[in-house]
């Protein structure tokens, strides 16, 4: 039985990849060095240390203790006025969640954008839809590795296994799939044990889903 869904936010419920690969862009060059589409991809849905340490590794660029609150001030104080500009839900998402919220299935964000960014996202979807959310600054281990999943699990009362995730990002499928959940990526190529929401939705994003809909993926993911 479904107990309950898991939300990834960037890239999943609305479309901030392209503000984060502006900031991030923009924090290679500070660096000395832009960076190439191949290596913004692995930044993406992972954590600022990590995109920090993938542009200076590319920049040849040895980071201080002292370089990392002082860029990520910055890409932060960036993201803020991105967000506050542009940011709106993606297609379909907050019907679906209207749609969800009817039955009563706990609803968690699970994010490794840090709390201070996380909530004007979830804000912009409906902070109303959501029982809990977990950002990226408050677990040991962000993603991928799968400690925000079993922390969501845990904080609603299931097994891994009952938990319904939607993710886009490499890091965030194999993370969810690391724990244990059943997960339907935003991906037309996710990893082993992700299901690709183009193979069970004829479009990529959620326009005509319901929770009728999503009751009979978690259940055809769990066959």
């Amino acid at each position: 039985m479904l107990k309950a869904i898991f939300w990834d936010m960037d890239g999943t419920m609305v479309d901030s990849e392209p503000l984060w690969g502006l900031a991030t862009y923009e924090l290679s060059e500070r660096l000395g060095r832009r960076l190439p589409p191949e290596l913004r991809e692995q930044t993406m849905g992972g954590s600022f240390r990590n995109t920090l340490e993938v542009c200076a590794e590319h920049a040849s660029v040895t980071l201080t203790p002292e370089d990392y609150p002082r860029q990520r001030r910055i890409m932060f104080d960036r993201m803020a006025g991105l967000l506050a500009e542009q940011l709106v839900p993606n297609p379909g998402v907050q019907k679906l969640l209207a749609d969800l919220q009817d039955t009563k299935l706990p609803m968690v964000v699970t994010t490794n954008t840090e709390r201070e960014l996380a909530d004007p996202s979830i804000a912009a979807v409906g902070e109303q839809f959501f029982t809990d959310s977990i950002s990226g600054d408050e677990v040991t281990h962000p993603k991928p590795a799968p400690d925000m999943y079993l922390e969501a699990a845990r904080r609603v009362g299931a097994h891994p296994s009952e938990c319904l995730v939607f993710e886009d990002s490499q890091a965030g499928m194999s993370a969810a799939a690391a724990a244990g959940c059943r997960v339907i990526g935003l991906s037309e190529h996710p990893p082993e044990g992700v299901v690709a929401l183009s193979s069970l939705h004829d479009r990529t994003d959620f326009v005509g889903v319901t929770a009728e809909t999503v009751a009979m993926w978690f259940q055809r993911l769990s066959g």
